[in-house]
């Protein structure tokens, strides 16, 4: 526990970063040796590159899309606290923790992580799930698995299925409501702990 505090101490805003996320003290030092190691040219910063030390995520078919989920549209490096935020969204939820009624919402929470998922399909940023963008995830990830044919088909009924307004897209609304049946809490792991 010793060797936690001390490292603890050297991480800037450490009890900031623990209240906002919820991530223990030995998580939160886990968290930035796994930072520091990402960053092997120790720039004090993480680039898009630097991920592909994740053997995980390199073998994900959809590995591009989850690195860019972690750099704001035109940002090139990630700093340590935006990492962690980014990877709080993994953590299941606390019902245990306390929610401060005039705080935003946790990062964690379902809210958010349907959020950060969506922002994984919608690559345009601009709000909705078109047919297209769900036809390139679905390519990516399914690959050689189904035809063409199979993939427009699929396409097709989840775009049928999830568009309430009919305006031939899915949006967050519709994505969320979509996904209300759907318990993402066993989905998301935090591999990058390891």
């Amino acid at each position: 526990m010793g060797s936690t505090n001390s490292t603890l101490s050297k991480i800037p805003n450490a009890g900031d970063l623990m209240q906002e996320t919820g991530f223990s003290p030995a998580h939160i030092v886990r968290l930035y040796d796994r930072y520091k190691a990402l960053d092997k040219d120790k720039k004090g910063h993480l680039c898009p590159q630097d991920f592909g030390a994740i053997k995980e995520l390199a073998m994900n078919p959809i590995s591009d899309r989850i690195i860019g989920a972690f750099f704001s549209s035109g940002q090139e490096v990630l700093d340590f606290p935006s990492f962690v935020r980014i990877l709080a969204h993994f953590r299941p939820v606390d019902k245990n923790r306390p929610k401060d009624p005039n705080s935003p919402e946790h990062i964690n929470s379902r809210s958010n992580k349907l959020k950060f998922i969506f922002q994984l399909y919608d690559q345009d940023k601009d709000g909705k799930i078109s047919r297209q963008e769900l036809l390139q995830v679905l390519r990516t990830m399914l690959e050689k698995q189904v035809t063409e044919e199979q993939l427009e088909s699929i396409a097709d009924r989840t775009i049928q299925e999830a568009d309430l307004d009919r305006d031939d897209a899915i949006s967050f609304d519709e994505f969320r409501k979509s996904m209300e049946k759907v318990n993402i809490e066993h989905k998301m792991s935090i591999r990058f702990l390891r």
